[in-house]
């Protein structure tokens, strides 16, 4: 599953794993999310509606460029910066490359869509 990430007049493509959990969220797009820091290490922006964490294990250690899911809070996170393991944390996908635009103090105003 593809997606694309629209951020300040620039495309992202990304792609999603075979999970649940990424298919419940692909299900969801198109988003429109404004994505806050968290704790200096990713951006999150919170669902709706709760993702399904069959087949997931029961947690993971995230890295640079990890999209996750976070079940017990129900949110969407982004890392740039590495993350020990964590109860909860569902991978599912990854950016590309260079994760800079992350790092930003700002709140950043994010698209995400389905990409066919």
């Amino acid at each position: 599953m593809n997606i694309r990430l629209l951020v300040n007049g620039t495309v992202i493509h990304a792609s999603l794993d075979d999970s649940a959990a990424a298919r419940d969220f692909f299900a969801l797009l198109p988003l429109s999310l404004i994505l806050t820091d968290y704790a200096g290490t990713e951006k999150i922006a919170y669902l709706d509606t709760a993702l399904s964490t069959a087949g997931s294990p029961t947690g993971t250690a995230a890295n640079t460029g990890d999209i996750c899911y976070y079940a017990p809070w129900g949110n969407l996170a982004f890392f740039y910066r590495d993350f020990g393991y964590a109860r909860g944390l569902i991978k599912l996908g990854r950016l590309p490359g260079d994760c800079a635009w992350l790092t930003d103090a700002k709140d950043i105003e994010l698209v995400i869509e389905k990409r066919l």
